[in-house]
């Protein structure tokens, strides 16, 4: 077992919003709640973070995305 995955990097969502993820919490919320976006992790109170891998993943499903998806020329 390798020490990345004894300690996973967490993302705050401070974070978040530095890797140009700035939706609002209701908005990140309801995307949860679809399964269109990594579940947090409530680190205590209000406190949360999610795993830096899964928001990693989920930005390549998103470049993956613009590539299969083609706009309506202007």
């Amino acid at each position: 077992m390798n020490i990345e995955e004894n300690n996973p990097r967490l993302a705050t969502r401070d974070d978040l919003k530095r890797m140009g993820i700035k939706v609002s919490n209701t908005t990140k919320l309801r995307w949860e709640a679809q399964g269109r976006f990594p579940r947090r992790i409530r680190m205590g109170g209000t406190t949360v973070a999610w795993f830096m891998s899964e928001i990693e993943d989920w930005l390549t499903e998103r470049d993956a995305e613009r590539a299969r998806t083609f706009y309506a020329d202007y």
